[in-house]
């Protein structure tokens, strides 16, 4: 991706950072036990080893929510390394609270733009996974521009995942689907390894989550995709 296409993206941003309510164990949370788990947004590469003190192979999640699944999936993991990003402070302080009971050392939280973290923190090829589980929809046409799934982000999510990587996808909006599908038919970085579409009893090597359970509550479909990078 190019200086100029990543100014673009980060320009464009698919969240919009709402004020929730914090609880007391939230903002204690985030006071105690951030220094520990948090990383700190800087334009500066990090070194991966060091972050985690071992070499394994390591999963980035994106727009954790609450932290429900990266918990999960960290904790049947634990030779896994897991780094989330999520930008709201509540969220972030709920996954730190069960990050400290499933006395988890393999997460990783960083609170700030996925895009920017991306392009400047994780190093290329480093990644053995992304998962990006029901991202913001933006239904509306004329936000169409903000979704995060855009031929600029698949190209930078091939260039931080290894070969032979994967990147997982899923949504419950029937119109971001059929965008995803466009976009997976049109490029050429990732083959698309499976696809599957289903009423949340048959989700694609990841926990139910949170915004699934609410999806499927107003009657929507689950879309799944996983997608291997290219060598």
């Amino acid at each position: 991706m190019s200086d100029r296409e990543q100014q673009r993206q980060r320009s464009v941003r698919s969240f919009v950072k709402r004020v929730g309510r914090m609880t007391p164990a939230q903002d204690r949370a985030l006071r105690e036990l951030w220094p520990e788990i948090g990383i700190a947004f800087s334009e500066e590469q990090l070194d991966l080893h060091t972050v985690f003190g071992r070499t394994v192979p390591r999963v980035l999640e994106i727009g954790f929510g609450n932290g429900e699944t990266l918990v999960k999936q960290a904790s049947a993991n634990p030779a896994i390394d897991y780094i989330g990003i999520e930008v709201h402070d509540p969220g972030v302080g709920h996954c730190l609270l069960h990050i400290e009971t499933a006395g988890l050392s393999n997460v990783r939280l960083i609170s700030h733009d996925a895009v920017e973290v991306m392009a400047l923190q994780i190093p290329d090829g480093k990644l053995s996974r992304i998962n990006l589980y029901f991202p913001d929809p933006w239904p509306k046409k004329r936000h169409h521009k903000r979704r995060l799934v855009q031929p600029s982000f698949l190209e930078l999510a091939a260039q931080k995942i290894e070969a032979a990587g994967s990147l997982h996808l899923a949504t419950d909006w029937q119109n971001y689907a059929e965008h995803i599908d466009a976009l997976i038919e049109s490029q050429e970085r990732f083959r698309l390894t499976e696809r599957r579409v289903h009423i949340g009893d048959n989700p694609l090597d990841r926990p139910i989550t949170k915004f699934e359970r609410r999806g499927l509550k107003l009657g929507h479909k689950i879309w799944d995709w996983q997608l291997t990078r290219i060598s």
